[in-house]
């Protein structure tokens, strides 16, 4: 496949496809998991292969690729898509920064830092389109979220020769060994957790540098839980307080305003990630109100959500869903897979509860209006955005088209 041509460009129009599929015998609803990461940002994958071929040993038939801050595999995961008849999303991520609700203290979808929002845009054109502008302002934030771990990795050298441990890092072939263009927190903490690994072949020696390295915390995590060692190691190390920390520049962060502007310039449709309940029933401040949340986003011009199941309680997920949905929301549902973690590609809700039909078919419903947006851009037409804005009033006729083009795909 080449870079300059789209996967959908070979599709029959649109009525056409349609009445294809109303000749197609009924189908099974598809397993969807609609937000994973990749090695262009930091994955529990080692290739983007790999959770494609995950995938397909359970039974999930649409993958949407949702980097950070970069449309860098769109093109391999493409290819990927095509190899193994798995339906592609193409979708980003960024992180945001509502300077008012920081000052205000209110936390969005952030639980530790007010004002930080992460947000997402569904649907990108692939291969990847974007002005000059666009691309200035995606190159700009990788250099300064490089700039900021490049100086993590300085300040954590001091450490290790101020403590007598022998260990030191190179950022360029820790970046060049471990990451893509986009050099991340995570990609050091694997570093280090490789490094004590390489150094002690036994695990009370790798405890003992661990504890060491922790400033004579224990470590906690069992010595071969490595997503465990690695989330001990940023937040021992690399978090505010840790000795490595660098706090972020307030240049690391576009404005909401900004991120939206270059999704939709990019061909996407604009999407609230929701954090939901994390952990007791607990809320951000911007999100424990599902009517505020609600007239919020669509103040915003936002009218699509996505939700990652595995950290929300049944219940409490399946209420807010119905609720969104009920009000014409786009929802879509992901695993992230942005940490060590290598966790199943189908998707549950919190405690490993299977999402119900109900809920699958809200998936479906949400990913098949992503996949005609995507279809109809692709082949010069307008998608889901009329200048910027959800056409909320057609979403059923872009369900109805969608579902025609993700079951073309998959029976090509």
């Amino acid at each position: 496949m080449t870079d300059s041509k789209s996967i959908f460009t070979t599709f029959p129009q649109p009525e056409e496809l349609l009445a294809w599929f109303k000749e197609q015998a009924t189908s099974a609803m598809p397993d969807i998991n609609g937000h994973i990461h990749t090695p262009h940002s930091f994955s529990a994958f080692s290739e983007v292969e790999q959770p494609f071929l995950l995938a397909k040993s359970e039974g999930v038939s649409v993958l949407g690729i949702n980097d950070f801050y970069t449309t860098d595999g769109y093109n391999e995961f493409a290819e990927m898509a095509e190899k193994h008849r798995i339906f592609p999303l193409f979708n980003i991520e960024f992180m945001a920064l509502q300077n008012d609700l920081q000052e205000a203290g209110i936390r969005v979808n952030d639980p530790s830092n007010p004002g930080r929002t992460y947000f997402s845009g569904k649907g990108l054109r692939q291969p990847a389109k974007l002005s000059a502008e666009s691309a200035q302002k995606i190159k700009d934030l990788q250099e300064e979220s490089n700039r900021q771990t490049f100086q993590m990795v300085e300040k954590l050298n001091a450490f290790l020769a101020e403590n007598d441990i022998y260990l030191q890092f190179d950022a360029e072939e820790l970046q060049n060994r471990l990451a893509k263009n986009l050099f991340r927190e995570r990609h050091i903490a694997q570093a280090i957790r490789i490094a004590v690994f390489e150094k002690e072949e036994t695990d009370l020696g790798r405890a003992v540098l661990f504890n060491a390295i922790f400033g004579g915390k224990d470590v906690k995590s069992a010595i071969d839980d490595v997503a465990g060692l690695e989330n001990e190691i940023r937040n021992n190390l690399l978090k505010a307080g840790g000795a490595a920390f660098v706090p972020e520049d307030p240049k690391a962060f576009l404005s909401l305003e900004e991120v939206q502007e270059l999704i939709i310039d990019a061909g996407g449709i604009p999407c609230y990630p929701v954090l939901l309940d994390f952990g007791n029933e607990n809320y951000t401040d911007y999100e424990e109100d599902k009517e505020k949340l609600l007239a919020e986003l669509k103040s915003k011009n936002v009218y699509s959500i996505e939700l990652i199941p595995g950290r929300n309680k049944f219940h409490i997920l399946k209420d807010f869903v119905k609720f969104f949905n009920e009000n014409g929301f786009v929802i879509t549902f992901g695993s992230e897979h942005n940490t060590p973690k290598l966790d199943p590609m189908k998707l549950s809700a919190g405690g490993g509860i299977d999402l119900d039909d109900e809920l699958k078919q809200i998936n479906y419903e949400g990913t098949a209006v992503i996949a005609a947006h995507q279809y109809l851009l692709a082949n010069g037409k307008e998608g889901y955005l009329k200048n910027g804005i959800a056409k909320t009033d057609e979403k059923a006729d872009f369900i109805e088209l969608g579902k025609a083009v993700i079951s073309k795909f998959l029976a090509l």
